[in-house]
Protein backbone atom coordinates (compact mmCIF):
# COMPACT_ATOMS: atom_id res chain seq x y z
CA UNK A 1 0.00 0.00 0.00
CA UNK A 2 1.77 3.42 -1.24
CA UNK A 3 0.57 6.73 1.47
CA UNK A 4 1.62 9.71 -0.07
CA UNK A 5 1.13 12.45 2.41
CA UNK A 6 2.93 15.13 1.63
CA UNK A 7 2.91 18.39 4.29
CA UNK A 8 4.58 21.49 4.82
CA UNK A 9 6.03 21.88 8.27
CA UNK A 10 6.38 25.12 10.12
CA UNK A 11 10.47 25.62 9.54
CA UNK A 12 11.42 27.30 12.93
CA UNK A 13 11.59 23.56 14.23
CA UNK A 14 15.38 22.51 14.68
CA UNK A 15 16.30 18.85 13.79
CA UNK A 16 17.38 16.95 17.24
CA UNK A 17 20.39 14.69 15.30
CA UNK A 18 22.74 16.44 13.01
CA UNK A 19 26.20 15.44 12.44
CA UNK A 20 28.05 17.09 14.67
CA UNK A 21 27.06 19.14 18.10
CA UNK A 22 28.91 22.05 16.37
CA UNK A 23 26.09 22.64 13.80
CA UNK A 24 23.25 22.87 16.33
CA UNK A 25 23.33 27.00 17.27
CA UNK A 26 24.17 27.55 13.81
CA UNK A 27 20.92 25.34 13.11
CA UNK A 28 18.32 27.35 15.37
CA UNK A 29 20.05 30.44 14.12
CA UNK A 30 19.11 29.11 10.48
CA UNK A 31 16.35 28.05 11.57
CA UNK A 32 15.03 31.56 13.01
CA UNK A 33 15.29 33.08 10.17
CA UNK A 34 13.34 30.79 7.69
CA UNK A 35 9.85 31.59 6.49
CA UNK A 36 7.22 28.99 7.34
CA UNK A 37 5.65 27.90 4.06
CA UNK A 38 1.87 26.83 3.93
CA UNK A 39 0.12 24.39 1.51
CA UNK A 40 -3.16 22.74 1.14
CA UNK A 41 -1.77 19.58 0.86
CA UNK A 42 -2.76 16.59 3.39
CA UNK A 43 -0.63 16.26 6.37
CA UNK A 44 -1.96 13.04 8.14
CA UNK A 45 0.65 10.66 8.87
CA UNK A 46 -1.72 8.36 10.99
CA UNK A 47 -2.26 6.03 8.26
CA UNK A 48 1.45 5.54 7.11
CA UNK A 49 1.89 5.06 11.07
CA UNK A 50 -0.57 2.49 11.53
CA UNK A 51 1.43 0.51 8.52
CA UNK A 52 4.68 0.31 10.58
CA UNK A 53 6.11 -2.42 12.77
CA UNK A 54 6.58 -1.79 16.34
CA UNK A 55 9.81 -0.55 17.16
CA UNK A 56 10.99 -0.68 13.43
CA UNK A 57 12.97 2.67 12.27
CA UNK A 58 12.29 4.96 9.37
CA UNK A 59 14.71 5.72 6.87
CA UNK A 60 14.47 8.94 5.09
CA UNK A 61 15.33 9.83 1.87
CA UNK A 62 16.98 13.12 -0.07
CA UNK A 63 16.48 11.99 -3.54
CA UNK A 64 18.73 13.58 -6.05
CA UNK A 65 19.80 12.70 -9.19
CA UNK A 66 23.44 11.68 -8.52
CA UNK A 67 23.01 10.87 -4.83
CA UNK A 68 20.71 9.45 -1.88
CA UNK A 69 20.97 11.44 1.10
CA UNK A 70 19.52 9.22 3.51
CA UNK A 71 18.99 9.40 7.56
CA UNK A 72 17.83 6.96 10.22
CA UNK A 73 15.16 7.75 12.96
CA UNK A 74 15.21 6.07 16.30
CA UNK A 75 12.54 3.38 17.28
CA UNK A 76 10.53 5.72 19.56
CA UNK A 77 10.30 8.00 15.87
CA UNK A 78 11.49 10.60 17.80
CA UNK A 79 14.52 12.12 16.40
CA UNK A 80 16.46 11.80 12.85
CA UNK A 81 20.35 11.28 12.45
CA UNK A 82 22.08 11.19 9.46
CA UNK A 83 22.77 8.16 7.94
CA UNK A 84 24.78 8.42 4.90
CA UNK A 85 25.37 9.75 1.07
CA UNK A 86 25.25 7.22 -1.56
CA UNK A 87 26.08 7.74 -5.13
CA UNK A 88 23.44 6.72 -7.26
CA UNK A 89 23.92 4.19 -9.95
CA UNK A 90 20.84 2.04 -11.78
CA UNK A 91 18.00 1.63 -9.67
CA UNK A 92 18.24 -2.10 -9.22
CA UNK A 93 21.70 -1.52 -7.72
CA UNK A 94 20.58 1.41 -5.52
CA UNK A 95 18.24 -0.93 -3.97
CA UNK A 96 20.54 -3.76 -3.18
CA UNK A 97 22.39 -0.92 -1.05
CA UNK A 98 19.05 0.18 0.27
CA UNK A 99 18.02 -3.38 1.22
CA UNK A 100 20.71 -4.09 2.84
CA UNK A 101 20.41 -0.89 5.29
CA UNK A 102 16.43 -1.84 5.63
CA UNK A 103 17.93 -5.23 7.26
CA UNK A 104 20.83 -3.76 9.26
CA UNK A 105 19.03 -1.20 10.88
CA UNK A 106 15.23 -2.85 10.71
CA UNK A 107 14.20 -0.30 9.18
CA UNK A 108 9.59 -0.53 8.53
CA UNK A 109 9.46 2.24 6.66
CA UNK A 110 10.48 5.15 4.41
CA UNK A 111 9.93 8.82 4.37
CA UNK A 112 10.83 10.74 1.03
CA UNK A 113 11.31 14.43 0.62
CA UNK A 114 8.83 15.89 -2.21
CA UNK A 115 10.41 18.80 -3.93
CA UNK A 116 7.03 20.41 -4.26
CA UNK A 117 7.38 23.80 -6.38
CA UNK A 118 6.83 27.23 -3.37
CA UNK A 119 3.55 27.03 -5.03
CA UNK A 120 2.97 23.70 -3.72
CA UNK A 121 2.54 22.60 -7.12
CA UNK A 122 4.94 19.08 -8.44
CA UNK A 123 7.11 19.91 -11.27
CA UNK A 124 9.38 17.36 -13.22
CA UNK A 125 11.54 16.61 -9.73
CA UNK A 126 8.79 15.81 -7.61
CA UNK A 127 7.55 13.60 -10.67
CA UNK A 128 10.58 12.00 -10.09
CA UNK A 129 10.82 11.82 -5.94
CA UNK A 130 7.46 10.12 -6.75
CA UNK A 131 8.46 7.64 -9.19
CA UNK A 132 11.63 6.48 -7.07
CA UNK A 133 9.34 5.99 -4.19
CA UNK A 134 6.63 3.66 -5.71
CA UNK A 135 9.57 2.02 -8.07
CA UNK A 136 11.37 1.30 -4.11
CA UNK A 137 8.08 -0.06 -2.64
CA UNK A 138 8.32 -2.35 -5.60
CA UNK A 139 10.91 -4.08 -4.68
CA UNK A 140 10.85 -3.51 -0.51
CA UNK A 141 7.54 -3.68 0.63
CA UNK A 142 7.72 -1.43 3.49
CA UNK A 143 5.08 1.84 3.87
CA UNK A 144 6.50 5.06 2.13
CA UNK A 145 5.48 8.17 3.02
CA UNK A 146 6.53 11.98 1.07
CA UNK A 147 7.28 14.83 2.98
CA UNK A 148 7.51 17.91 1.93
CA UNK A 149 11.27 19.55 1.46
CA UNK A 150 11.08 22.71 -0.01
CA UNK A 151 13.84 24.70 1.54
CA UNK A 152 15.56 22.25 2.94
CA UNK A 153 18.71 22.28 1.14
CA UNK A 154 19.03 25.37 1.26
CA UNK A 155 18.51 25.47 5.32
CA UNK A 156 21.23 23.09 5.93
CA UNK A 157 23.46 24.59 3.48
CA UNK A 158 23.22 27.79 5.38
CA UNK A 159 23.53 26.39 8.60
CA UNK A 160 26.87 24.71 7.61
CA UNK A 161 27.70 27.75 6.38
CA UNK A 162 27.26 29.77 9.60
CA UNK A 163 29.23 27.08 10.81
CA UNK A 164 32.13 27.41 9.41
CA UNK A 165 32.58 24.51 7.21
CA UNK A 166 34.19 23.83 4.29
CA UNK A 167 33.20 23.87 0.53
CA UNK A 168 34.37 20.36 0.61
CA UNK A 169 33.06 19.13 3.37
CA UNK A 170 29.75 20.78 2.93
CA UNK A 171 29.11 18.84 -0.23
CA UNK A 172 29.92 15.61 2.11
CA UNK A 173 27.43 16.38 4.16
CA UNK A 174 24.57 18.45 2.37
CA UNK A 175 22.19 15.36 1.28
CA UNK A 176 22.80 13.18 4.27
CA UNK A 177 22.01 16.35 6.74
CA UNK A 178 18.95 17.24 4.31
CA UNK A 179 17.26 13.92 4.62
CA UNK A 180 17.75 14.22 8.32
CA UNK A 181 15.91 17.76 8.42
CA UNK A 182 13.52 15.86 6.08
CA UNK A 183 12.60 12.81 8.18
CA UNK A 184 12.62 15.18 11.20
CA UNK A 185 9.77 17.62 10.05
CA UNK A 186 7.92 14.53 9.58
CA UNK A 187 8.95 12.79 13.07
CA UNK A 188 7.86 16.00 14.55
CA UNK A 189 4.32 15.55 12.94
CA UNK A 190 4.22 12.33 14.10
CA UNK A 191 4.75 13.49 17.68
CA UNK A 192 2.00 16.67 17.21
CA UNK A 193 -0.52 13.76 15.95
CA UNK A 194 0.75 11.87 19.67
CA UNK A 195 1.93 8.91 17.22
CA UNK A 196 5.82 8.46 19.08
CA UNK A 197 6.68 5.83 20.87
CA UNK A 198 7.84 5.36 24.09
Amino acid sequence: MVIWPCSPRPLNRVPLALDAKLFQPAVRKCMKKAIPLTADLPSDLSEFHAALRPRARLLGFDVGTKTLGLALSDTSLSIASPLETLRRTKFSLDVVKIQALVTRHDIGGFVIGLPVNMDASEGPRAQSARSFGQNLQGVINLPVAFWDERMSTAAVTRMMIEADTTRARRAELVDKLAASFILQGALDRLKDLGLTRV
